[in-house]
């Protein structure tokens, strides 16, 4: 049996410039889809996971997210007092235990890599997953969960998410080519960083969740730079190929990225649509406003 995953990156050091300017002040992660952070869906799906530590790569003007994951006497205090039950049960549920948290600053954005780097003490020498903050994976088991499952049934290794994209799109993305198909996942073969449409080995996208051995930080810790003068995890992992296993993972699910504004709505519309309790208006009000705008609405 593998060494189990005790324990989660989550890099949310970047600047998020693609939202300005309601990230001016405010980290893009903390940006809600209808009424929780960005990063509260990933942290969630970790937890299913089996995930027991959470460390957060932060940077400058990032201690909200701090916050977002700490008590709140006084917010506790006045929902009590005034019986608001239902709201303090859901800030207890989202509150991870005491000392399940870690928190480090990247101190420039040198790049996915270097944040990755910059968490090496915090994990020491065991297998760690990464989850990306801009991406949610709307699965059932989620998609960490469902790595986890291969992870345990390859007898450990490295495992990357991936999913299908338009060819025409490859060329945006770290591109895997795989062989020794098992039901949906397979052994890596290939790793390349935004190749062109008739370079690429398949159309499957590295899509925003690891696990990862700590010989990674060995890589990393050469600090060499690729793509962007960046130091890319992708780069560090190709380097590993030579001496350990990757198995990729089609997971099933749909990913909204939502560190870009057109995914983001749709994270919205999608998630606000599951919700019980406020789908049917919801749904009303999209049946006015769409046509309003020269679009149209089938429900299906």
């Amino acid at each position: 049996m593998p060494r189990p995953i005790r324990k989660a990156v989550f890099p949310v050091a970047g600047l998020g410039t693609r939202f300005l300017p309601a990230t001016k002040a405010m980290p893009k992660e903390m940006l809600t889809v209808v009424d929780r952070p960005l990063i509260q869906y990933v942290v969630d799906e970790a937890r299913e996971a089996g995930i027991e530590h959470f460390i957060f790569v932060t940077g400058r003007n990032k201690s909200v997210i701090e916050d977002h994951f700490d008590k709140q006497y006084e917010l506790e205090s006045t929902l009590r007092k005034r019986g608001k039950s239902l709201e303090l049960d859901l800030l207890e549920q989202d509150l991870p235990g005491a000392g399940e948290t870690s928190f480090t600053r990247q101190q420039e954005p040198l790049g996915l890599g270097h944040a990755i780097w910059c968490a090496r003490h915090l994990v020491g020498e065991e297998p760690f997953a990464v989850l990306l903050p801009d991406m949610i994976m709307k699965a059932s088991p989620g998609c960490l969960a469902q790595m986890v499952d291969v992870y345990n049934r390859r007898d450990g290794g490295n495992v990357i998410a991936v999913e299908e994209t338009p060819w025409e799109q490859v060329h945006r993305y770290g591109v895997v080519g795989g062989a020794d198909w098992q039901d949906n996942h397979f052994t890596v073969t290939q790793m390349v960083e935004k190749p062109k449409r008739e370079h690429a080995p398949s159309n499957l996208i590295i899509s925003g969740r690891y696990i990862l051995q700590p010989e990674i930080f060995r890589e990393l810790d050469r600090q060499e730079t690729g793509a962007g003068g960046e130091i890319q995890i992708t780069d560090a992992m190709k380097r590993m190929m030579w001496s350990q296993h990757f198995h990729g993972v089609k997971y099933d699910g749909v990913t909204y990225d939502c560190g870009d504004k057109v995914g983001f709505l749709a994270a919205n519309i999608a998630l606000a649509l599951e919700r019980e309790d406020i789908a049917p208006a919801f749904r009303e009000v999209l049946g006015k406003v769409i046509p309003q705008h020269g679009g149209k609405l089938s429900w299906g």
